[in-house]
């Protein structure tokens, strides 16, 4: 934990105060470190200032305690050695009004003691220096709450991709500098990110995993620790289910802890099985339509009202669970199916997706009545289909009235069935005849929507034409096989 006497505000670089030109300081013995930082100013007469030091303060004094046979004694040794026994970040020694010069003692006292000294000239006051503190200490604030705003923003575009885990680790990895590492239940490491950690800093931190993972009353939700020069810390996900987060990084900002605590926020709420009523009535409607239930019986255990069905298919790699129900989380929906390279969700009509999804394409359905939801399924396909030929992120279903609601739909499933049975056989090639023609007969297009080679689709249409002894190049043909194949 860190001190309670060190202010919630990063610290200065000693070399930022030192580069105002308007107080014209100047380090004149102690070492030069580009990593030296103050935490605040603090003036004092006082002979033996040590009690009233908290440590990391940038000490002003004009002397006026100094005796003066002091530069012949040891004054100077035992003034430096309280001050650096407090914690004190560096010295400032005011010229004038009480010295002309900075005692040569006090400068060999510095250097002694490893010190920074610095001379403030007469024209500058303690007050402004004190001031100039505090302005470095805003814009160091400042820069500090942007960064972590920014952080919380990358953070949750990472937790709504298909790779959800796999991207919140790897951008909070980047924002602290480190790496950041998911442990399982069972302490086994699931997915990491970021830099490579050596193995000590590697089995410490597997080690710091194991102090947060849930093991009765008492156990706490994080922990930090440092080795090998690694600063290391762990965070529990979730509520007692035994996923933890682990990082590690060179160095520890001061945001750096509120950005891996949105991290593990986010993580939990990716890894976590939410046991509620909502979880249960979702149970119970699975069970009733396994036994047999329809669909609008088991409906109102879901919640009233019309629904659209959504086919997603992500742009690079295969879905997994986790992708799966972080999708749904985006669309407000826990109904989510992973099949095979397309992820299926049940979505509320009232929540029907506006925008589109980054990484994802979807298909969008009509909004129906439980008892079409098999309707909608299939239309959510094909708009998912079209989605993809065309590289477009969201396709919806068509719904408007078309001259084929004028046949009587008997009659119009019979013609349907009559003139493409010589494809009845084939789901592949009425598939690649429906999304050729949907497509105005691209061949690219539609071998990008099937994940086919070009030549493919040539050589299946080709049989399609054969098949059913028709001029594909024809309209009309076209016209009413579209009508055939929409049945």
């Amino acid at each position: 934990m860190p001190d309670p006497a060190v202010p919630p505000t990063p610290p200065v670089p000693l070399a930022a105060l030192l580069a105002r030109e308007d107080l014209a300081l100047r380090q004149i013995a102690g070492p030069v470190d580009p990593a030296a930082v103050i935490h605040w100013a603090h003036t004092s007469e006082m002979a033996d200032p040590y009690p009233y030091l908290l440590g990391g303060e940038l000490l002003l004094t004009a002397g006026v305690h100094v005796p003066e046979a002091a530069g012949s004694g040891a004054y100077f040794d035992d003034y430096v050695a309280r001050i650096v026994a407090a914690g004190g970040a560096a010295l400032g020694f005011g010229v004038a009004p009480v010295h002309d010069t900075v005692p040569r003692a006090l400068v060999a006292a510095c250097d002694a003691y490893e010190l920074p000294l610095i001379e403030v000239p007469p024209q500058t006051t303690f007050s402004g220096v004190a001031r100039a503190v505090w302005q470095l200490m805003a814009q160091a604030r400042l820069a500090e709450l942007r960064r972590v705003t920014e952080a919380q923003q990358r953070l949750a575009a990472a937790a709504s991709r298909p790779d959800p885990v796999p991207s919140v680790l790897r951008q909070l990895a980047q924002r602290v500098g480190g790496r950041a590492v998911l442990y399982g239940p069972e302490g086994t490491e699931i997915a990491a990110a970021g830099r490579g950690v050596e193995d000590a800093a590697r089995l410490a931190l597997a080690d710091l995993a194991q102090v947060v993972r849930p093991s009765g009353p008492g156990t706490p939700t994080s922990a930090t620790h440092s080795t090998a020069g690694t600063h290391l810390a762990a965070y529990a996900l979730g509520a007692g289910q035994g996923f933890v987060l682990g990082v590690a990084a060179p160095a520890r900002e001061p945001g750096d802890h509120t950005i891996a605590s949105v991290a593990a926020v986010l993580l939990s709420l990716l890894t976590g099985e939410h046991q509620s009523g909502s979880g249960a009535a979702r149970s119970s409607a699975l069970v009733r339509l396994l036994l047999g239930g329809r669909p609008e019986e088991v409906a109102v255990l879901l919640g009233a009202g019309r629904w659209v069905v959504v086919h997603a298919r992500p742009d690079a790699q295969t879905p997994d669970a986790v992708a799966a129900s972080a999708l749904g989380a985006a669309l407000g929906s826990p109904l989510v199916d992973v099949a095979k390279d397309v992820v299926r969700v049940l979505v509320p009509a009232e929540r029907e997706p506006a925008v589109p999804q980054p990484g994802w394409a979807l298909g969008v359905s009509a909004a129906v009545e439980p008892r079409d939801w098999a309707v909608a399924d299939t239309q959510a396909a094909r708009a998912l289909a079209r989605a993809r030929a065309t590289r477009a992120p969201l396709v919806r279903h068509d719904s408007r009235a078309r001259l084929a609601a004028l046949v009587a739909p008997d009659a119009a499933e019979a013609h349907a069935r009559a003139l493409l049975a010589p494809l009845a056989g084939s789901p592949a090639l009425l598939d690649t005849l429906r999304t050729w023609l949907s497509l105005h007969g691209s061949w690219d297009r539609t071998a990008v929507a099937l994940a086919v080679h070009r030549n493919t689709v040539r050589q299946r249409v080709a049989k399609c034409a054969g098949l059913l002894d028709a001029d594909l190049d024809d309209p009309d043909v076209r016209m009413e096989l579209w009508f055939a194949l929409r049945e």
